[in-house]
């Protein structure tokens, strides 16, 4: 197969997403049979057919569908690499991909973040974040996506290297006069008896609460699922359901919310997270002057 152009895949994308060989054209500003031709000319550079004609436009066929995915993520690559390209070019020093569990993003890494860029050597530092669950931090870092991750250390890390971050503590948020607030001891298998509502299926923590629940011949009941602790807690104050969420991150919300914290008493509940990159000496000054940052911020001062 010869090489994809990527004038070509945009023009594809564009297609796809209008579904009409005209409207793309205009936004290309072409003619409707210049793409036509540079679309036939992309099916004969992968052998396959790529959309189908409908009555008021066109779709992709199974091959375009998995061009079209492919496309996507080619784009997106070849948009970083101009986009960093155009960073050196106006002479800025580094641009650093940053990707962080929904927990680390909700406490202190934006604070933190900004105070590392406030700081006049590091004027010229750029620093982008995305949120993701742990597994998907540590596949990004592994992939090449980011120079630093940021995950809880259940999460596989495998031969990434790693450093501390900081520790958090997982607690249940129940509305005031629920009955698990009469326990002197909360233990998590008293939240069985309850619906919970939970962080996407597979975050690691999620991962983890399910087996736990199963090692207890139970299983955990969720009612809702959300993508962030501030609706998590919303849910919590309409008496939905309950939510194990950090103690750092309730804090914000638990007294205007009416939520009573409730410590849980398993090993578990207090987390270690980590840095996470693929070695320092494939990091960019800029990328590493960040991670010294970081793990500087939570690490106890010699007495």
């Amino acid at each position: 197969m010869r090489d994809l152009d990527l004038t070509s895949l945009r023009l594809f994308v564009t297609v796809c997403d209008t579904g009409n060989m005209s409207r793309a054209a205009e936004k290309a500003n072409m003619v409707a049979s210049a793409v036509s031709k540079r679309l036939a000319q992309l099916e004969a550079t992968v052998g396959a057919s790529l959309l189908t004609r409908r009555k008021h436009g066109v779709v992709p066929t199974a091959a375009g569908e998995t061009l079209l995915e492919h496309a996507r993520s080619m784009l997106l690559s070849a948009s970083r690499i101009e986009r960093d390209m155009a960073s050196h070019a106006a002479g800025i020093q580094g641009r650093v991909n940053v990707l962080a569990t929904a927990s680390v993003m909700a406490e202190s890494l934006a604070d933190e973040i900004a105070e590392f860029l406030k700081q006049a050597e590091h004027q010229n530092i750029q620093i982008d974040l995305e949120e993701r669950i742990s597994p998907e931090v540590v596949r990004g870092i592994r992939d090449g996506v980011a120079s630093i991750g940021i995950c809880w250390d259940a999460a596989e890390t495998g031969l990434l290297h790693t450093r501390t971050y900081r520790h958090d503590h997982l607690c249940v948020a129940v509305p005031h006069g629920h009955p698990l607030c009469a326990l002197k001891e909360l233990r998590f298998e008293d939240t069985l008896d309850f619906e919970h509502v939970i962080m996407p299926i597979n975050s690691a923590v999620e991962v983890m609460l399910q087996r736990e629940a199963g090692l207890l011949g139970k299983r955990l009941q969720h009612r809702v699922i959300v993508t962030n602790f501030e609706a998590a807690l919303r849910v919590v104050r309409a008496g939905l359901a309950i939510a194990l969420v950090p103690r750092e991150v309730t804090g914000l919300y638990a007294e205007a919310y009416g939520l009573a914290v409730l410590p849980l008493q398993e090993p578990w509940s207090r987390r270690r997270f980590v840095l996470c990159h693929r070695g320092e000496e494939v990091l960019t000054p800029a990328a590493l002057k960040l991670l010294d940052a970081l793990s500087a911020a939570h690490t106890p001062a010699s007495p």
